[in-house]
């Protein structure tokens, strides 16, 4: 019978290989997968390219990761984020590449990956460094700026239930990338406070679908 569920954390992102992109979920710390972002510290792939809401805090989780230097590109909107000092440092050394992203465009362009749009036109940015090098249209006497889907090879997102079908529901905040993202990764690994039978999250209630989940792993499973 299917069965998604994964024994370890570790086993989970066993497989990313060198120069994956990776869509990491979470909106500052609430819904964060830190499990599965500190077995991705312990993994050996590197040439990464990251995506998520911020880059880090202090030198723990993503900010770990650049660290050690694995880190080919970061896309995010909050590269400031409080103590985040390890992204500026290689950024002013030349040692990462950046994608700065407005919030909303970057939740956009992650809802179109997942959802087979290639692209689309949005005002936000027009006429900034963000729209270098990008397409222009005026659209409706609004000037917009063409922006490109976004999808990953693997996305890591956390969430409050599943089974082992891959069916997850998520606590208040923490749905917040974590859905789309769900949706734009080719392999998503789910982490999830706690797994429950089949048939115990009732359908109304349902919001990532199993069918975007390939793996599931229980917070605090062993590495």
């Amino acid at each position: 019978m299917l069965n998604k569920i994964t024994a370890s954390l570790d086993q989970s992102v066993a497989d990313i290989p060198d120069g994956a992109t990776i869509m990491i979920g979470g909106f500052g710390d609430a819904g964060m997968p830190d499990g599965l972002v500190q077995a991705l510290i312990r993994h050996h792939a590197k040439d990464l390219t990251l995506i998520s809401n911020h880059a880090g805090r202090g030198e723990t989780g993503i900010a770990q990761i650049i660290r050690q230097g694995r880190v080919r590109k970061m896309v995010c909107s909050f590269p400031q984020a409080k103590s985040a000092v390890v992204l500026s440092e290689f950024l002013l050394a030349g040692k990462i590449e950046l994608e700065l992203t407005p919030q909303g465009t970057l939740a956009e362009r992650i809802r179109a990956g997942g959802s087979g749009i290639e692209g689309f036109y949005t005002p936000t940015g027009y006429g900034t460094e963000v729209a270098e090098g990008k397409p222009t249209m005026t659209l409706d006497g609004i000037d917009c700026v063409f922006e490109r889907a976004l999808k990953a090879d693997f996305s890591f997102v956390r969430a409050q239930h599943g089974d082992r079908w891959g069916n997850l529901t998520y606590n208040q905040s923490s749905r917040n990338f974590n859905p789309p993202m769900a949706m734009a990764g080719r392999c998503t690994i789910a982490e999830v406070d706690d797994i429950v039978e089949l048939g115990a999250i009732h359908p109304e209630q349902v919001v990532t679908p199993g069918i975007f989940v390939q793996r599931v792993v229980k917070t605090g499973a062993p590495a």
